[in-house]
């Protein structure tokens, strides 16, 4: 049975969830004046979410968040076929992947909740019986926080990401070019026509990709640049900065300075998938009746890098039976 839970504080911060991909579909934070509305797109009904051209508003994505190039993989000598679901990649999973499942809750209080899915052995191809754990929690902190862990039978691939698309005016009809970013990140992963990672990593200064300090998200989204060209925009992932690979560290933020709102992003993930909504073509009405355009929004998706299984380069995302596998992002508010 598809079921809606509220969780709110007292600061304002109130979360909408479903156990319907586990799902976030609305989140309302004050601004200026505490002016309070939802910054995330989203819709009406579980129909709609079902029905939509875009299906991961606001979802859990696995077993593998991002594109895996021609949806093969070889681990342990045993090749691996997925579904093509995005030209020729396999992407977030695939059409029925934990976006479109129905989890279980397993606990509740009034500040957070703990969903939970069981994904079988052979489920969408993947190897492994793997059992998965995603916490929403209210934090003191003005956030919200998103906890994975999950455990499996059999070396398998996993990465877990959250899919919200956020606005910070929390109007439809505003461009996010005049959001402010900034990403902890002196390198990116390019791509090919596909938008599969080249296997080797890029120094941001010097181009487009260069948000170690604050810019606006549009001074550079039409530039002529192959790969803003090859993504419609940006649609790449970057390689956050850190010490240790299970640091916890402030990844983005982004200020929208007309509602004064700022959001940072803290993860212990090594990748952070900047995307803003290129593909969105006002096909989906959302929960306001409004039409999504593209631009309208951004994700800020943390997580291992696109195509992993088939890049040793990479930071491994094989979960292997005597591990835990053990993420976290927040979402922390601030407004000015």
């Amino acid at each position: 049975m598809i079921e809606l839970f509220c969780l709110s504080r007292l600061d304002g911060v109130e979360i909408k969830l479903t156990n319907y991909g586990a799902r976030l579909i609305s989140l309302v934070v004050p601004g200026k004046y505490g002016v309070e509305k939802d910054i995330v797109w989203g819709f009406k009904s579980p129909e709609d979410y079902k029905n939509a051209h875009e299906q991961y508003f606001g979802a859990t994505i696995g077993r593998y968040a991002n594109r895996i190039s021609n949806g093969k993989f070889n681990l342990d000598g045993i090749n691996h076929q997925l579904e093509q679901n995005n030209s020729t990649n396999h992407l977030h999973g695939g059409k029925n992947g934990f976006h479109n499942r129905l989890w279980e809750i397993k606990e509740k209080t009034n500040d957070y909740i703990i969903f939970s899915y069981f994904s079988k052995d052979g489920e969408a191809a993947y190897p492994g019986n793997v059992s998965i754990e995603v916490k929403y929690e209210l934090t003191k902190e003005n956030g919200l926080k998103i906890s994975y862990q999950a455990t499996t039978d059999k070396p398998t691939p996993l990465n877990l990401t959250h899919h919200s698309y956020f606005n910070l005016t929390g109007n439809e009809k505003n461009s996010i070019d005049n959001h402010i970013l900034k990403i902890n990140a002196d390198y990116y992963t390019p791509v090919n026509e596909n938008l599969i990672p080249l296997g080797h990593y890029e120094r941001v200064a010097g181009s487009p990709f260069d948000f170690r300090s604050q810019r606006f998200i549009g001074d550079q989204i039409n530039s002529e640049h192959n790969q803003i060209l090859r993504g419609n925009g940006y649609d790449h992932n970057f390689v956050l900065k850190r010490q240790n690979s299970k640091e916890l560290i402030l990844a983005a933020e982004v200020f929208e300075p007309i509602s004064g709102r700022m959001m940072q992003v803290i993860t212990n993930q090594p990748g952070l998938q900047f995307y803003t909504a290129n593909w969105l073509n006002g096909k989906d009405i959302g929960k306001n009746d409004e039409a999504y355009q593209a631009r309208s929004a951004f994700c800020l998706e943390t997580q291992h890098f696109p195509d992993s299984p088939n890049q040793t380069f990479f930071p491994s995302c094989i979960i292997k039976p005597e591990e835990i596998y053990d993420y976290s992002c927040e979402y922390r508010f601030v407004h000015l």
